[in-house]
């Protein structure tokens, strides 16, 4: 019997673009997904609900706000069915997002998934995400990387250069949220590349979205007003590491699940 389909949140690279070149749209009653090798999801939504984050992977990302309560541009690299950009675009009112995403054909699907027109606040570039963000030093407060081919995460979003290049993108304070598979036979060199850019200043919430490792790695200053947000965000950023979150997984998932309620309500 086949197992569950995986979710990857998966994206198909420049030089590799996957075994399928056309994403597949799959839609189940109120269900809606998006699928690069059937029964592969990438991404879900929910038709009564678009703005909704469905799986858990993206509700754990959300987990920046922990650290950026409130950011003034968010980087995002692959689009997919747009469910993170469609959450931040609305709850976080405040914030200029960038998506940034190599596969027109995903870009050309972003009106069945109810992703908002591009305006002041939204932009969706047709970009090399790598090449993106090495040209924007000190540009973002949060940079969410969601980039997977067939075969794992393509070199270019996975190499020590690139998590390089995303420290000196973000502002002081900013954060690096990394989704990696835990079966991916590179996990363990990929986690290392992003402890050695960030200086050693990531965490990772225990069992909070299964197999999808989410790491959040920060950017801090060299110095700290004593009693600021900025010293705030550090410390509860160096305490959540210390504890991998809340020690236990389902603990984690909960947290993931009351923070984007909360978001949801603001």
């Amino acid at each position: 019997m086949p197992g569950p389909p995986r979710y990857t949140g998966a994206m198909p690279s420049e030089s590799d673009p996957g075994p399928s070149l056309a994403p597949l749209v799959r839609t189940v009653g109120d269900r809606r997904t998006l699928e690069f090798v059937p029964g592969d999801i990438q991404s879900e939504m929910l038709l009564s609900r678009p703005d909704a984050l469905v799986l858990d992977y993206s509700r754990a990302m959300m987990c920046f706000a922990l650290f950026v309560p409130q950011p003034r541009h968010i980087v995002m690299v692959g689009l997919g069915g747009g469910s993170l950009a469609k959450f931040c675009y609305r709850h976080f009112p405040q914030a200029r997002i960038t998506v940034l995403e190599i596969s027109a054909e995903v870009i050309a699907l972003r009106e069945q998934f109810h992703v908002p027109a591009d305006d002041a606040r939204l932009r969706i570039i047709h970009a090399d995400a790598a090449r993106f963000i090495a040209g924007a030093p000190g540009s973002c407060d949060v940079i969410l990387v969601d980039g997977f081919d067939a075969a794992g995460m393509p070199p270019e979003l996975g190499s020590a250069g690139f998590y390089t290049a995303c420290r000196r993108a973000l502002r002081d304070g900013g954060v690096l949220v990394a989704n990696l598979l835990s079966y991916d036979p590179q996990y363990a060199a990929l986690r290392a590349r992003v402890d050695a850019a960030f200086y050693h200043r990531v965490c990772r919430f225990a069992g909070i979205a299964g197999n999808n490792h989410i790491l959040f790695a920060l950017r801090a200053p060299r110095r700290l007003e004593p009693g600021s947000a900025l010293a705030s965000g550090v410390r509860r950023h160096a305490r959540l590491m210390r504890t991998r979150g809340l020690r236990l997984a389902c603990l984690n998932r909960l947290l993931a699940r009351a923070l984007v309620a909360w978001l949801a309500r603001r």
